[in-house]
């Protein structure tokens, strides 16, 4: 079977160009091909396009791929309209091609206590390293990369622990950076090994005063914001990492309501909850970045699924607004809470 795909592709040379651009393909591929003929049909019909040789990873519609994933699997989770990006455009040198001195020189900080076994492992988690979520907020952040190494070396019995914890402890690049997520075509989950390596160092004492008073303030605030009524309003829904309520069930409530489905892109990503006594500061702006994208792409009304993530809302969300310098007038509900008030205005 065939594929026809419109393709929009990435293109900057940083010795002749200013910014980068698009150009657009239509392209025709069998299913089994793997996704390096995408790379090889634009190169066939524009000979300027350029893309690794070695060490290939590149972007498809926002998920890093490797060149192994095959036509048909692309297709099936990302449809027939396909952006082709490198894998960090701010690191291009041309086309797909990027600068990845940083890669190796994350290794170094573990170098004095790595075996050659462990540089292997390393050099494995290419791809991963350029799919971190947490990168997209720090463009200094070490890396989820050398933090699963960090993990394998302390659980294989190296000698050397203080020292590799010293060496991943940066207090704002570092570990307490890291709320595990990657954008890999096929998810990666090692929120487990984060948090056992996290448990190797102290959480912070918090500011229980100044916590008190930014909670009364954020309490007052969502409660502001919630008074607006919700049924017939523009409502989006933020599933963050949890697995229930059911998108096609809340969605359809939301338009049985007469309101309108929002989406938005941090729709199903995390909001800086597990970091927030680690990093406060990176954590109030994954949140913010979150609340702002559904607001600013219409939503009046955000349901949230996840209780936690919801308290994590509200307990901060006058600090939310300070970091983001604005204010984010949203009704932020659970489902439930949504429920109730639509049917309460309905009857009403």
């Amino acid at each position: 079977m065939e594929h026809t795909l419109n393709l929009r592709a990435f293109f900057f040379n940083a010795k002749t160009d200013y910014l980068p651009y698009y150009k657009t393909f239509s392209v025709t591929l069998e299913e089994n091909a793997l996704s390096t003929a995408l790379l090889e049909a634009i190169k066939a019909q524009n000979e300027n396009f350029a893309y690794p040789e070695e060490r290939l990873v590149f972007k498809i519609n926002g998920l890093v791929v490797t060149g192994k994933e095959q036509i048909k699997e692309i297709v099936e989770k990302l449809g027939t309209e396909l952006q082709i990006d490198p894998v960090l455009s701010y690191r291009s040198n041309h086309c797909l091609v990027i600068n990845d001195d940083d890669f190796m020189e994350r290794f170094k900080l573990l170098e004095p206590y790595a075996t050659e076994e462990d540089k292997a492992y390393f050099e494995s988690l290419y791809a991963l390293h350029y799919a971190s979520e947490s990168s997209k907020f720090n463009h200094d952040y070490i890396g989820d990369a050398v933090l699963l190494l960090a993990h394998r070396m302390i659980e294989n019995g190296n000698p050397h622990k203080a020292e590799i914890l010293a060496a991943i402890g940066d207090e704002y690049d570092g570990l307490n950076a890291c709320e595990y997520e990657n954008n890999i075509f096929e998810a990666q989950d090692h929120t487990g090994t984060i948090e056992s390596l996290r448990a190797n160092i102290e959480r912070p004492e918090p500011n229980r005063f100044l916590e008190k008073m930014s909670q009364k303030l954020s309490r007052e605030a969502t409660a502001a914001y919630a008074t607006n009524t919700v049924a017939g309003n523009p409502a989006a829904f933020y599933a963050g990492s949890a697995a229930a309520p059911a998108e096609a069930e809340v969605f359809e409530a939301i338009e049985s309501t007469g309101g309108r489905v929002i989406r938005f892109e941090r729709e199903a990503k995390r909001c800086g909850r597990s970091i927030i006594d680690f990093q406060e500061n990176l954590a109030l702006q994954k949140a913010g970045t979150t609340l702002l994208q559904a607001l600013d792409n219409g939503a009046e009304v955000l349901i949230v699924a996840d209780e936690k993530d919801l308290e994590f809302f509200n307990r901060h969300y006058k600090a939310i607004e300070k970091r983001m310098g604005r204010e984010i007038p949203l009704a932020v509900l659970s489902f439930e809470e949504y429920q109730k008030l639509a049917q309460n205005e309905n009857a009403a």
